[in-house]
């Protein structure tokens, strides 16, 4: 099956026909709970409470606890490079509305707003809270998204073989039908047909790109990868990333920092133990750690 929704496309399959009605009902079970705590253009979600409460301890729900807790797994395994206190960096560039009514404007940028980094949410997976510092705001929309494809696929696994795409993010657990899992990898938001395939068991892919979700900043072409170094988009050496790994999480952490690590990306990945495929801006392909063979569609 396919699905649609906060301006991305996705995709469902099960090994097994008998799969599917159970997973249609885990995919919007997870979906829904995640708009409620992550989306942070929704004023009565979690997270835009959360952002507005000016710091101070808050009991945060199971939900926002586990997408708090991948972001923060997601930003120590990048060296802070995936940081999810990025939100107020954005809103500086001119991200302060959905995509599809930020791309075709033209908007002024403020001054750069430095990240606060993962120092300023402390939670407490004991007690079920988080503080933040005063002035941190939280963006979770990278991690979260991929977080959702490993849950989902997660809750399917018992059943049968399952693979959940989203936004360009995978999760793979177990058979197809045929076998491997065949993923196509694609560098840009329009579907071909003619995208490498790579064949995939168990773990993530994703991808990640300074060429999508764009849009102009006092005339020049920004892009939502925020450089936390910085406090401003990514100017990468790389067009596009995929990385491979153990979970989608992982995989969509990795591919985000390397488009900040620039030409030591393939170091940091393959030191990880994950594969990686990575495209500059003319095009050239480069490949990392035991990038996983190309296949033919079975389809």
């Amino acid at each position: 099956m396919n699905f649609e929704i906060w301006g991305l496309t996705g995709s469902l399959h099960t090994e097994h026909e008998h799969q599917l009605a159970f997973a249609e009902e885990r995919l919007w079970l997870r979906i829904n709970a995640f708009d409620a705590a992550c989306n942070r253009f929704r004023t009565d979600s979690e997270i835009s409470r959360l952002n507005a409460q000016g710091g101070g301890v808050v009991a945060v729900s199971e939900t926002l606890e586990a997408a708090l807790e991948a972001a923060l797994m997601a930003g120590h395994a990048t060296g802070g490079l995936c940081d999810p206190t990025v939100l107020p960096a954005l809103l500086a560039l001119g991200y302060d509305r959905d995509y599809d009514e930020l791309r075709d404007h033209d908007v002024h940028a403020s001054a750069p707003v430095l990240p606060l980094g993962l120092s300023a949410i402390q939670l407490d997976p004991v007690r079920h809270t988080v503080e933040l510092d005063p002035l941190c705001q939280l963006d979770l929309g990278s991690s979260a998204k991929a977080l959702i494809a490993d849950l989902v696929a997660d809750d399917i696994a018992p059943t049968g073989g399952v693979v959940v795409e989203f936004g360009g993010d995978v999760a793979v657990r177990g058979r197809g039908p045929q076998g491997l899992w065949v993923i196509g990898v694609s560098d840009s938001l329009v579907v071909t047909g003619h995208e490498p395939r790579i064949g995939l068991a168990h773990g993530g892919v994703a991808t990640s790109s300074v060429a999508t979700r764009t849009w102009r900043v006092d005339g020049e072409l920004a892009n939502h990868i925020i450089d936390p170094r910085t406090g401003t988009f990514a100017r990468s050496v790389y067009a596009t990333v995929s990385v491979t790994a153990a979970s989608c999480v992982l995989a969509n952490a990795f591919a985000t920092a390397s488009l900040l690590w620039g030409e030591e990306a393939g170091y940091h990945i393959a030191q990880a133990g994950w594969a990686g495929r990575l495209v500059r801006h003319d095009g050239t392909v480069e490949y990392v750690g035991g990038w996983p063979q190309e296949e033919e569609d079975p389809r």
